[in-house]
């Protein structure tokens, strides 16, 4: 027993002097360890200022009932349980009987609310005893950041978010996700917490050993208001075709930033949703949209003239050995080169492409290398689709390569490299990099700016850009587009109807198209530019790029030019016209006649209409916009100051 004793003393003296330390240090690393706080992610706003997303921090409430004292414990105990039943939907009482309960239980991490916001976790923390804090009152806070979208799901593709792998590797797309590491994701804090037991960790004190910082906020170029505009333009047209997936871009011409950006896919249920980024990262045959990239090509190198006539058969070709055919019934027999492309004639563009570049086939495509269209443009957002270009000794060349994608076949572009070329047709010329991102704050204080970068300066003559922007006016008053002609509102595009999956065995007896439509407005001064793709719509319904995406592109560029007000600087104010003269004359002769009586302000714009009334001592009140329809005191009757008169606009 002696011999015993001096072992046991021998080896308690061990463990405390010898190895003391380390052991030590394994029971800190069990019952303690420092936990990450993460730091909360920046802001993502439009270009005017309105947030697209944020991080929303979210709480959970629990209750350490052994740390207060019983006197503490019994002196507040009925005070919080009455805060709490008034903050809940149970009574004072149950919430006496848990918290004993938890208490007689030794409950160190009693659960008092679960994901709640930051007005409600400075209340709680407020209860009694909860107040006292960490060590006297045993409150535990434990906070998580939720990513939130106040538009919904608009845009919601582009804005993206961010989900890390293992190896700290952003996994999606979108701003959220290229612009996180850098900016956004801020510098995460650290906290210690304490085992107890049963796997439950439970903060040490009520404060952080490092405090997170929060990351920088980033100001896209998305314009709120054209992106509502877009988004709903786009998804009323998808659900009546009962199209697969589409998607729209508007760009702002001079500078290249994107003010709106759509991507709906189709569920199984039949609705939509920001499924993919189509509009960045999904390259297909474009289709007739790059006849206009043929065209010009040609004009260029003077291969052809606007005027020069091409013979496009009865609407059937054969081209080493294969037939392209035109989509109109009997061919356009004899017609202008201009014409070809108004019309969108398959067999016109593949007879100037295939006539004048067949034995040199690398002038054309060095065109489209000078472009900047064979790479992508290596965008700020993650997923930028590969355009597909062909050349001699690539797997898909062949004699009938050329001929092919003179109507936008045998290659492959996304909808946002197309854009970028017609968009550098309504630049004058000039073709400039898309832009997602116009700067980075931290609050108000400038971190970094992005500024616009010009891919090409200059991507034709000013002769051939003249001639392809008339061809394009005119696609929409006299060609294929001439369904979306408005005499009031000016637009240039192409129309763009291909052919899709045409490698699967039953494509004939059940054909899938790609519908698309590419222009700028206004035609003559352009302001944006912009590009909708709509994929596999209802054959049953239509396919043809001005029947299926041409009304979504007709739909955006009024109701922009309608809800957005424009201004333009005038040199001064002191204008005269006869017009605005003679028209106010009038309005200032009805405004003295009529003291007494109520006057005809039917057929007048609303706000002469308004101004006239309220002149007259009237209380008006009107809805909708335009010109007045009805009004509710008649014309001729009397009437008395403070009246009230309702006007019905349209």
């Amino acid at each position: 027993m002696f011999l015993f004793a001096i072992a046991v003393m021998f080896k308690l003296f061990s463990i405390q002097f010898i190895h003391g330390e380390k052991y030590r240090g394994l029971a800190e690393k069990r019952a303690v360890k420092t936990v990450v706080i993460p730091a909360n992610r920046g802001n993502v706003y439009d270009s005017e200022g309105s947030l697209l997303a944020t991080s929303v921090p979210k709480y959970d409430i629990r209750f350490d009932a052994l740390t207060p004292t019983s006197k503490t414990f019994e002196k507040y105990l009925k005070p919080l349980c009455d805060s709490l039943a008034v903050y809940g939907k149970k009574s004072s009482a149950y919430y006496q009987k848990t918290l004993r309960q938890a208490r007689a239980n030794k409950n160190r991490y009693h659960l008092l609310a679960r994901n709640i916001g930051y007005s409600d976790y400075i209340r709680l923390r407020n209860f009694p005893l909860l107040n006292l804090g960490a060590f006297k009152g045993g409150l535990i806070v434990e906070q998580n950041t939720k990513r939130e979208h106040p538009m919904g799901g608009i845009a919601e593709r582009t804005i993206g978010y961010e989900r890390i792998d293992d190896q700290g590797n952003v996994t999606r797309p979108g701003i959220d996700g290229a612009f996180g590491v850098k900016y956004l994701r801020g510098t995460d804090g650290k906290r210690l917490k304490q085992n107890i037991g049963k796997g439950q960790w439970k903060p040490i004190a009520d404060y952080n050993q490092v405090e997170p910082k929060d990351g920088y906020d980033v100001y896209t170029t998305i314009n709120v208001n054209i992106q509502d505009i877009a988004h709903h333009a786009l998804l009323k047209q998808l659900e009546y075709y009962e199209a697969d997936h589409g998607c729209v871009i508007v760009m702002e011409v001079e500078t290249g930033e994107i003010r709106a950006i759509s991507n709906l896919g189709r569920t199984k249920n039949g609705n939509y949703y920001e499924k993919l980024n189509y509009a960045v990262g999904e390259s297909h045959e474009p289709g007739s949209t790059f006849k206009t990239m043929a065209l010009m090509a040609a004009l260029e190198d003077k291969v052809v003239d606007t005027a020069t006539v091409i013979d496009t058969k009865s609407g059937k070709k054969r081209f080493y050995g294969r037939t392209i055919t035109d989509s109109h019934h009997g061919g356009f027999g004899k017609i202008s080169a201009a014409r070809t492309l108004e019309v969108s004639s398959n067999i016109g563009l593949a007879t100037i492409i295939d006539d004048g570049y067949s034995k040199q086939p690398y002038k054309f495509l060095n065109h489209i290398k000078e472009w900047g269209l064979t790479k992508p443009f290596g965008i700020s957002i993650i997923g930028e689709g590969e355009p597909v270009i062909p050349e001699p000794g690539h797997a898909k060349w062949s004699k009938n390569a050329l001929p092919s994608m003179a109507y936008g076949y045998n290659m492959e572009l996304t909808p946002l490299q197309t854009l970028t070329f017609y968009n550098a047709i309504a630049n004058d010329g000039v073709m400039v990099k898309p832009r997602f991102i116009r700067e980075v704050k931290e609050l108000n204080k400038e971190i970094e700016t992005f500024d616009k970068t010009v891919i090409n300066e200059k991507i034709c003559s000013d002769k051939t850009l003249g001639e392809i922007r008339e061809i394009l006016k005119n696609v929409v008053v006299r060609g294929t587009g001439k369904s979306l002609y408005n005499p009031y509102f000016s637009m240039a595009g192409k129309t763009g109807t291909a052919l899709t999956e045409y490698w699967m065995k039953d494509w004939k007896s059940s054909p899938r198209y790609v519908s698309s439509f590419a222009g700028y407005f206004p035609a003559d001064h352009p302001k944006y530019s912009c590009i909708v793709v709509i994929h596999k719509p209802s054959t049953k319904k239509g396919y043809y790029g001005a029947d299926v995406s041409g009304p979504v592109f007709k739909r955006i560029a009024q109701k922009i030019f309608t809800d957005t007000p424009i201004i333009d600087e005038v040199e001064s104010l002191e204008v005269a016209d006869e017009a605005i003269n003679k028209e106010f004359e009038g309005f200032y002769k009805t405004a003295q006649t009529y003291k007494t009586i109520m006057p005809k302000v039917v057929g007048l714009p609303a706000m002469d209409a308004i101004a006239l009334l309220e002149n007259l001592g009237l209380n008006v009140e009107f809805s909708g916009l335009g010109k007045v329809k009805r009004q509710s005191i008649p014309e001729g009757q009397k009437i008395k100051k403070n009246q009230k008169v309702v006007l019905e606009v349209s």
